[in-house]
């Protein structure tokens, strides 16, 4: 079986990814790899805590490998440090690398040259599905999600912080897609099938961030949102609360 690592995310469409690999069983994800900012400890775009990432890999089963990347890191040395870390990867008996992206061909693209040069090759389970049928598959297989974060120029922030459910579906302006997979919403799972047990958290406060534009940068390679040049976004702060019974 292809023994493959995850680029993770904490949202619904690497959680969604992992949940369908896992049913087919033809593909066998032994890690999940996300990169974090090490200004903040927290996950680039969601803003997530990494107390949160944690215990959602732990519910899920699976370690979990992070990249610590300073906040504004140049291209250079972005490339650099995947290139070690792929490297690392490789050599710990890893052929294949999961991606949740729907979209954007020059980003699918982007992730397989990347790849291709450590020797790996990269697995789409979500590509070109259709983001209405996509959602309403997450809610009836019965994961929870919650956005924590939201580009301003597309939704309000009163879309940020709030559950992702049918309501929330209905509420979306029409130029905005189902699934966010313009990069307008980004969202942490919190509970679902596939995981032991479910996150405890609450609602911090939300805030806004406005981005210094930083042109043409690849997104990460090791994370399924995109979109980076849109500058101002909103943040739903998740606290980490409770434990495991």
């Amino acid at each position: 079986m292809k023994k493959a690592f995850l680029n993770w995310s904490s949202g619904k469409d690497a959680v969604y990814a992992l949940y369908l690999l896992q049913e087919k069983n033809e593909v066998s994800v032994e890690k999940l790899v996300t990169s974090m900012n090490s200004e903040t400890n927290r996950i680039s775009m969601h803003g997530l805590r990494k107390e949160l990432l944690v215990k959602q890999a732990e519910s899920l089963g699976l370690p979990l490998h992070i990249i610590s990347l300073p906040g504004n890191v140049s291209m250079s040395v972005y490339n650099e440090v995947m290139q070690k870390e792929t490297d690392l990867l490789k050599s710990e008996g890893f052929t294949h690398s999961v991606f949740g992206d729907i979209f954007l061909e020059d980003l699918r693209e982007y992730r397989e040259q990347q790849l291709q040069k450590a020797g790996l090759q990269a697995v789409f389970p979500l590509w070109k599905k259709d983001t209405s049928e996509y959602m309403q598959e997450f809610l009836k297989a019965g994961f929870k999600a919650i956005t924590v974060s939201v580009n301003a120029k597309m939704l309000d922030a009163s879309f940020c912080g709030r559950i992702i459910d049918e309501a929330f579906l209905c509420d979306l302006p029409e130029n905005v897609d189902p699934a966010g997979e313009n990069g307008e919403f980004h969202t942490f799972v919190f509970d679902g099938p596939n995981f032991s047990f479910p996150i405890g958290f609450r609602r911090g406060e939300i805030v806004e961030k406005v981005y210094e534009s930083i042109g043409n940068k690849k997104e990460d390679c090791f994370t399924d949102d995109q979109k980076s040049w849109d500058t101002r976004f909103c943040y739903c702060d998740l606290l980490p609360t409770g434990a495991p019974s």
